[in-house]
């Protein structure tokens, strides 16, 4: 949620900065400044009806001992009641307006993003060389499958099109991905967190999904005495609500969470002929990071995270690019996006393995997260997140970047001590 007084002050910078988001603001912005105005107001008269309704209501007593006729004072105090009661409604029916209005604009973007989409994302760097075969490569899909890694067959006759399951070599190959990437992170000072997958309306919220992509994630269905429920599409939901409605302290800070959770999600449209097999799916496995943070060491908070996840890619030994992302391809929450994209060589291009984000203090504000500074003041913690990272992209392009000839796949060194062998044959 962007801060209200930011608003009233900027109005025109808000709305020009969400422009470059593909917003136009200006409506919404209007109409927010009018009902704050207008709540404000209504605040106010209420407030000076109740005092001077509080100032007769000491006066009475002195009345009666005078013997005055109390009729009218009562008259005029009952008005006073309905008055305050009607604009307690008013209040209330503008404020649900208002924070509707609120809740549904997006983060600014931050000042240096270009303005647009894809088309204007900005590559920062390269890491290694595109993979060149000696041989006529063979695609993920084909690989996974002659090898009995996944079997996609089934995985469809159990939940349909969309799902696999991983077998064999190819499960413990996912499951040594996890653990180097968990490891990886314990090592550089995260705190694992194992999360519900089932969450509440408020951790969509906070993370800035809910109310309007609230129909992007599965619901469960329960009976109408019971909390409603949906299936966490990124640890990131549940991981930015672990201190909702909480003040932390200077001390407390970088709160630095990691968390392994299959992700649910409801992907719309229809495949690209390039995207079978795992690239794309309803369920998937993914380590994420988090971060809290003050807000002066947000941007140092984030680069670390860009780093620790180009750290694992490295690892792994794959060519790569982290990119900058124009201000309307970031999400809706978020000020400040790098994807980093590994190529899967049956694709011709580069595929997003991990989104590292700033949503400066938009969560917070959702979730009512601020800090108690060694002076006394309070204000919003900056929250972050990072895929840490995710594995259905991963190993596609770790089987197709390292077949051999023969059909076989090299396993990079950092997972053999997982594995216990450096090549997946037949």
């Amino acid at each position: 949620m962007l801060d209200i007084r930011y608003i009233k002050e900027n109005p025109d910078e808000v709305i020009a900065r969400l422009a470059k988001k593909g917003k136009d603001a200006k409506e919404e912005i209007a109409q927010i400044l009018a009902l704050d105005a207008e709540r404000r107001a209504l605040i106010a008269e209420t407030e000076k009806i109740k005092a001077e309704q509080n100032k007769i209501n000491k006066l009475i007593p002195q009345y009666k001992k005078e013997g005055k006729d109390l009729a009218p004072i009562f008259a005029q105090t009952k008005a006073m009641g309905a008055q305050t009661k009607e604009n307690d409604e008013k209040i209330k029916d503008v404020e649900a307006k208002f924070s509707a209005l609120m809740l549904g604009l997006p983060n600014l973007p931050d000042n240096d993003l270009l303005p647009g989409g894809k088309e204007n994302n900005e590559p920062l760097r390269y890491f290694g060389n595109p993979k060149e075969f000696g041989f006529e490569p063979k695609n993920h899909v084909d690989l996974c499958t002659d090898l009995g890694l996944i079997d996609y067959k089934r995985g469809a006759k159990l939940s349909g099109a969309g799902f696999w399951i991983y077998s064999g070599m190819g499960a413990r190959l996912e499951w040594a991905l996890l653990n180097y990437f968990i490891d990886t992170h314990i090592a550089n000072g995260y705190e694992l967190m194992l999360v519900p997958h089932m969450l509440g309306y408020e951790c969509g919220l906070t993370a800035g999904q809910f109310p309007k992509f609230a129909e992007d994630v599965y619901w469960l269905e329960t009976a109408e005495d019971e909390r409603r429920r949906f299936m966490l599409p990124t640890a990131e939901t549940a991981l930015v609500s672990l201190h909702r409605d909480e003040i932390l302290t200077e001390a407390d800070l970088p709160r630095k969470y990691i968390s392994y959770t299959p992700c649910f999600r409801r992907e719309a449209g229809s495949y690209r002929a390039d995207e079978r097999g795992m690239v794309r799916g309803h369920q998937f496995n993914k380590v994420e990071m988090v971060q809290y943070t003050l807000p002066e060491k947000s941007d140092e908070a984030f680069e670390e995270l860009v780093a620790n996840a180009e750290n694992l890619v490295k690892g792994l030994g794959f060519h790569f690019r982290t990119v900058k992302l124009a201000a309307e391809d970031c999400s809706a929450s978020m000020a400040r996006t790098y994807d980093i994209e590994i190529n899967i060589p049956s694709m011709n291009g580069y595929k997003e393995v991990s989104s590292v984000s700033n949503a400066r203090d938009y969560q917070a504000r959702r979730g009512m997260m601020r800090v108690k500074r060694s002076d006394g003041t309070m204000e919003f913690v900056h929250t972050l997140n990072g895929s840490g990272l995710a594995t259905s992209r991963i190993l596609p392009a770790l089987v197709e970047q390292n077949q051999l000839a023969d059909g076989s796949v090299k396993v990079p060194e950092v997972l053999q001590k997982y594995l216990g062998v450096e090549v997946i044959k037949k």
